[in-house]
């Protein structure tokens, strides 16, 4: 391991940590967590599975973190078992046509929210305005 993934593994462990001695109410947990976790969030999850984002130890880590306090993933509650991304690399000459893509960002909230979710959304679109982020929006809408 490198240094920069150890940190990244240490990172997501103290996460799941504060969350198993401080139980989330009425919470959201979101950002570019830079993990990929099912076979469903990368465009070929053999391909990717010994590359950043998509290894079996992050994924692990990552889904100890959602077990730590049950989070819902807001995405994956609306469209289980759908290919769905949320980043794209710049290397790609034609990213749309390729879509080799992964879903690094999340909005996860907590089980007394999961009454309140209408929908969760992945801003696709934005990937092709001028000067993009490799990176689109993603939400997530609560009727509270």
């Amino acid at each position: 391991l490198n240094l920069k993934f150890a940190q990244k593994l240490d990172y997501i462990k103290g996460v799941k940590e504060w969350f198993l001695n401080n139980p989330p109410k009425k919470s959201i947990l979101l950002g570019d967590l830079n993990i990929a976790p099912s076979m469903h969030d990368v465009w070929d999850h053999e391909k990717l599975l010994k590359v950043v984002s998509h290894t079996p130890i992050e994924i692990d880590y990552l889904r100890n973190l959602k077990e730590s306090a049950l989070w819902i993933d807001s995405v994956r509650n609306e469209k289980n078992e759908s290919k769905l991304y949320s980043w794209w690399s710049y290397r790609a000459k034609d990213w749309k046509k390729a879509n080799k893509g992964r879903r690094l960002d999340h909005i996860w909230i907590s089980t007394d929210l999961i009454k309140s979710f209408e929908k969760a959304t992945i801003f696709e679109e934005a990937r092709e305005w001028d000067k993009p982020s490799d990176h689109v929006p993603i939400s997530t809408e609560l009727c509270l």
